[in-house]
């Protein structure tokens, strides 16, 4: 069965989150690539919404995205949400579902086809006005299983209405079990490896606690020396974070350990910040200063990795940093942590709040200033061209109502409220 989600824009909230987590439970063979591009997808919606409610259709120009264009579909409800019309759809999805003709609607879409799991949802987005993401598998008109994942997002022609929907969707095919059992068996010989042993790795995806790894457990590589050149200490953490990307669905054990070595360099950049400048130049990253441990973490993972990613990582580092914590310890610390890293982010979070100064109540300094203003005589009002005026009242003791304020004539609240009022 397909998950539905609606995102949220919200930079505590990750809805494309761990595979462990709970947010979304993929099928386990989904990999990141995956969620990348339903995430990519998902902040180049957000990008275009401005101070808009809905992006502009206008805006969107799917022929022109790169990234996900060709994985993509755009339909068009103006027309009425019954049968929508399919105004593109990207060159990978079209030779996925066999689509060698024109697809003007809904109803043109082959019924057991990639498409038709992506226009199946459209009617969700129109009731949850805001990004929807899904994923599942299926076996396709081909009869090949399919792990997929997707994402709809609502765009407007009016700013109000939800005219239009752009879909991007991904997926995997799914080997078959004879084709994986002959695999096993031809790289068992090869490796002297029996089938018990890939019965075990079978087990330890479907179950990360079957193997009860910890992040010493999951990594075997060098780690460099004390008195190595920065470089290396730069290597030896992009390996860390490659290995992570890899082993991400099995265990959190190899993304600690990323993170401690990341915690590492860092420290070994603070010995030799020449090198460290360098480095950042050479990658085109500069240092927030509110948040130097950003720069690091895109340095190792990438400056495009997943921006939630870079802010929990970065937390992480200045943990560590609080703590005072040596080379080599931070993994540990992570993975001892009651939680792990996504219940140190929260607290974190939760710290900052509580230590941030209360907010005004600016709309009871408004209402008290209101209530003991002036009353304002007629001729002290601005009005437009017609003699019109919006204004603001207080209600005197006696029941009268006295003017203490009024909206300039040319503002643009006061524009949209005679609008409005106008017969």
């Amino acid at each position: 069965m397909d998950t539905l989600r609606g995102h949220d824009i919200d930079g505590d909230q990750d809805d494309f989150d761990y595979a462990d987590d709970a947010a979304i439970e993929s099928p386990h063979a989904v990999i990141t690539n995956e969620r990348r591009m339903q995430v990519r997808a998902y902040n180049y919606w957000a990008s275009l919404l401005g101070d808009r409610a809905l992006p502009s259709i206008e805006d969107l120009q799917p022929e022109q995205l790169e990234d996900f264009g060709p994985y993509s579909v755009l339909l068009d409800f103006s027309a009425g949400v019954d049968n929508p019309g399919v105004i593109y759809m990207g060159t990978a999805l079209r030779r996925e579902c066999e689509i060698g003709g024109p697809i003007s609607h809904v109803d043109d879409v082959p019924a057991r086809s990639l498409l038709s799991r992506l226009t199946d949802h459209y009617l969700q987005i129109i009731a949850n006005a805001a990004p929807i993401g899904f994923e599942a598998e299926f076996v396709n008109q081909r009869g090949a299983e399919l792990l997929y994942r997707g994402i709809l997002m609502p765009f407007s022609s009016d700013d109000e209405t939800i005219d239009f929907v752009f879909g991007v969707i991904n997926w995997k095919e799914v080997a078959s079990r004879e084709e994986t059992d002959a695999l096993e068996r031809e790289v068992g010989e090869a490796l002297g490896l029996s089938l018990n042993d890939f019965a075990r790795d079978d087990a330890a995806m479907a179950d990360p606690s079957v193997l009860d790894l910890t992040a010493s457990d999951m990594i075997d590589m060098p780690v460099p020396d004390a008195d190595a050149p920065l470089a290396d200490w730069l290597a030896a953490a992009r390996d860390g974070a490659e290995q992570a990307r890899g082993s991400e669905a099995r265990s959190h054990g190899a993304l600690y350990h990323a993170i401690g070595l990341a915690y590492d360099f860092a420290l070994a950049a603070r010995e030799s910040p020449e090198d460290y400048a360098e480095l950042l130049t050479d990658a085109g990253i500069k240092v927030q200063a509110r948040s130097p441990m950003t720069a690091v973490v895109k340095l190792i993972f990438g400056a495009t990795y997943d921006k939630t990613r870079i802010t929990e990582y970065a937390a992480a580092l200045d943990h560590g940093c609080v703590l005072g914590l040596g080379m080599g310890t931070l993994a540990d610390h992570l993975a001892a942590y009651d939680g792990g890293l996504k219940a140190l982010v929260r607290d974190i979070r939760a710290a900052r709040r509580a230590e941030m100064p209360a907010k005004p109540d600016r709309g009871g300094l408004a209402r008290h200033a209101i209530k003991r203003a002036p009353a304002l005589t007629p001729q002290a009002i601005a009005t437009d061209d017609d003699g019109l005026a919006v204004v603001v009242a207080r209600r005197e003791k006696d029941g009268s109502l006295a003017i203490v304020a009024a909206l300039p004539g040319g503002s643009s609240l006061g524009r949209k409220v005679m609008i409005a009022a106008a017969p």
